[in-house]
C-alpha cells in the first residue's frame, strides 16, 4: 500500500508538472489550433506534439489524462487562440468552454448592399452560401418585408467564428439594422415629416452619403426635412448618382440631372423609393431630429465641410466661390 501511495503520488505529481506547469513552445505573435469536429483528445496531442508545441513526455501525459478524466466528449470545434506561457491544461479549458478565435468584418458607413455583398464574398474566414442568389432571394429568406436590400442592414464591426455563413452574418446585420431604427423612430422629432421609419432610413442614408461629418448630419437634415415641407425637390446628387448605377463613371453632368429615375430629385418630388445606402446611427438619429434653421441650401468646400444658405442667391454665391473657382 506504501508503494502504491508513492508510485500515484508521483504519477498524480508528474501529471501535474507536465499539464500546469510546463508551457506550450509557442512563438509570437500568438499561434492558431485548429479542433476539427469530432477531434478526440488524442488527436490534438498528436497535433501538439508534431507542431513541436509540446515534448513527448507531455503528449503521454495527456493520453493518461484522458482516459483518466474521459473529456473528449466536451472538446468543442474551432480556431483556438495559443499564447505564449499557456499550459496545456489552460489551453483544454479553452476548448472545452468553445472560446474560440472571433474573426472580424467592418461594414461602414455609406456602404451600399452590393459592396456588402463583395466583401463578404472575399472574407477567407465567412462560408459563401449567397453566390448566385438574387438579393429579392435574400431578402425573402431573411424574412425582411422590404424587396430591395439596400440600407437593410446595420454598418458595425461584426466578430465572428470561421465558418459562419454569407447568410449569419447579414441575419445579424439586418436584426441590428432593425433595432436601431426601432430606437431612433419611437424618439423622433413630434413635428419631422416622415409617416414611417422606412422614409427615416431613406432620408437617414442620403444624409450619410451627403457628409461624413457628425457636427453637420443634422443641419443637413434640416435642410431636407424644410424643403420636404414646403414641397421643394431635395436636390441631392448622391441619389442621382445611386439612380445612373453602372452608368455613373464618376463624373455627374448636368444631362445626368436632367436624366429622369427613380432616384433623381432634381426630376422629382419627394424621397427616392428606397434608401441608397447603409446608414450609420449617427445619420440615423439626424434623420428624426433635425437642427432647427433656415438654410435650404448646401454646398461643399472642398475640405469635407459644407456651406449652408437659406437663400437661392447666396447658394450660387457660395457654388460659385466653392466650385467653379476651384475647378
Amino acid at each position: 500500500m506504501a508503494l502504491v501511495f508513492v508510485v500515484s503520488s508521483g504519477v498524480g505529481g508528474w501529471l501535474f508538472y507536465e499539464l500546469d506547469h510546463r508551457p506550450l513552445e509557442v512563438s509570437a505573435p500568438p499561434e492558431i489550433l485548429e479542433v476539427p469536429r469530432g477531434g478526440s483528445l488524442h488527436a490534438i496531442s498528436r497535433g501538439l506534439e508534431s507542431r513541436g508545441w509540446i515534448p513527448g513526455s507531455t503528449r503521454l501525459a495527456l493520453r493518461i489524462y484522458g482516459r483518466l478524466s474521459d473529456i473528449s466528449g466536451e472538446l468543442k470545434a474551432g480556431e483556438y487562440v495559443v499564447e505564449q506561457g499557456m499550459s496545456v491544461r489552460q489551453l483544454l479549458a479553452r476548448i472545452r468552454a468553445g472560446r474560440v478565435k472571433l474573426h472580424r468584418l467592418t461594414v461602414v458607413e455609406g456602404w451600399t448592399f452590393a459592396r456588402l455583398r463583395q466583401e463578404l464574398g472575399q472574407h477567407e474566414a465567412v462560408e459563401q452560401t449567397l453566390d448566385g442568389v438574387e438579393d429579392e432571394q435574400i431578402m425573402e429568406e431573411l424574412g425582411l418585408e422590404a424587396s430591395h436590400p439596400e440600407g437593410m442592414f446595420f454598418p458595425t464591426t461584426y466578430r465572428f467564428p470561421r465558418g459562419a455563413t454569407d447568410r449569419d452574418l447579414l441575419r445579424v446585420a439586418a436584426r441590428q439594422m432593425r433595432q436601431e431604427l426601432a430606437r431612433v423612430w419611437s424618439e423622433r422629432h413630434p413635428e419631422v415629416p416622415l409617416d414611417e421609419p422606412y422614409q427615416a432610413l431613406i432620408l437617414a442614408s442620403i444624409i450619410e452619403r451627403e457628409t461624413g461629418r457628425d457636427d453637420e448630419r443634422r443641419k443637413v437634415a434640416g435642410v431636407f426635412t424644410r424643403r420636404l415641407e414646403q414641397g421643394m425637390r431635395l436636390q441631392t446628387d448622391p441619389t442621382v448618382i445611386y439612380g445612373l448605377g453602372d452608368d455613373y463613371d464618376g463624373r455627374l453632368r448636368r444631362a445626368d440631372l436632367r436624366r429622369d429615375t427613380p432616384y433623381n430629385t432634381y426630376t422629382r418630388h419627394g424621397l427616392p423609393p428606397t434608401p441608397i445606402a447603409l446608414p450609420g446611427r449617427a445619420s440615423l438619429e439626424a434623420a428624426v431630429d433635425p437642427k432647427p434653421g433656415s438654410a435650404l441650401y448646401f454646398v461643399s468646400r472642398g475640405d469635407g465641410s459644407h456651406h449652408f444658405s437659406d437663400t437661392l442667391d447666396e447658394h450660387n454665391q457660395a457654388v460659385r466661390r466653392y466650385i467653379l473657382e476651384e475647378k
